[in-house]
C-alpha cells in the first residue's frame, strides 16, 4: 500500500461497544423524538399537522354533507337521511373520545379498540378533530410517552447507581 492509499484510507480504530446510555425515547408518528427536547422543528410540525387535521376534518365535512344532498335528491325518504346524519355524529363523537382517551392512557391488551376500527373509521372526523385540538398544547400523547420516558430514565439512574462502600465490610447492627 502507497502513502497516498494510506492517506486518502486512515485505519480507523477499533469501534468500541458504548456503555448503556439510558432508554431511548419512543418516537410518535410526525413527530419522532423531536417531543423530548422541542428541538428539529417541533413547534412548526405541531402548527402544520394542527391545520394538516383541521383542513382534512372540514373537507370531510363538505364531503359528508355533498352526500347527504345526493340522498336528498335520490329521494330516499326521511328515515334513511336522518339515520345516516345519526350513525355518523354517534360514529364522529365515539371516535373523538376514543382518539382523545387513547393521547392519556395506553390501551389494554383485551380491549375493545379493535372492534371499534370500524367505527373509528366512521366516525373520522371526531378523530380528527381531536388530533387538532391535541396539537394545539401539544404533540399528540407526548404527555404519556414523557412520563413513561421519565419514569424509564429515574429507573435506570437508581439502577446504575453504585452503592457507597463494602456492604461485606459493614459492621454488624448494635443490638439495643
Amino acid at each position: 500500500m502507497s502513502d497516498d492509499q494510506r492517506d486518502q484510507n486512515p485505519a480507523e480504530p477499533a469501534a468500541q461497544a458504548p456503555g448503556p446510555t439510558g432508554p431511548e425515547p419512543e418516537p410518535i408518528p410526525f413527530f419522532g423524538t423531536t417531543w423530548v427536547n422541542h428541538d428539529g422543528g417541533y413547534a412548526l410540525r405541531r402548527v402544520g399537522l394542527a391545520l394538516g387535521s383541521l383542513v382534512t376534518a372540514i373537507a370531510a365535512a363538505v364531503l359528508l354533507r355533498l352526500s347527504y344532498e345526493g340522498l336528498e335528491i335520490g329521494n330516499v325518504g326521511p328515515f334513511l337521511s336522518i339515520s345516516v346524519v345519526v350513525l355518523f355524529a354517534i360514529a364522529s363523537s365515539i371516535a373523538f373520545a376514543k382518539t382523545w382517551e387513547s393521547f392519556s392512557r395506553r390501551p389494554a391488551p383485551s380491549s375493545d379498540e379493535a372492534a371499534l376500527k370500524g367505527l373509528k373509521a366512521i366516525g373520522f372526523i371526531g378523530s380528527l378533530i381531536a388530533y387538532f385540538l391535541r396539537c394545539l398544547g401539544e404533540a399528540p400523547g407526548e404527555k404519556l410517552r414523557r412520563a413513561e420516558y421519565e419514569r424509564a430514565q429515574a429507573d435506570f439512574a437508581r439502577r446504575r447507581s453504585s452503592r457507597t462502600g463494602n456492604p461485606a465490610a459493614r459492621r454488624p447492627k448494635r443490638k439495643k
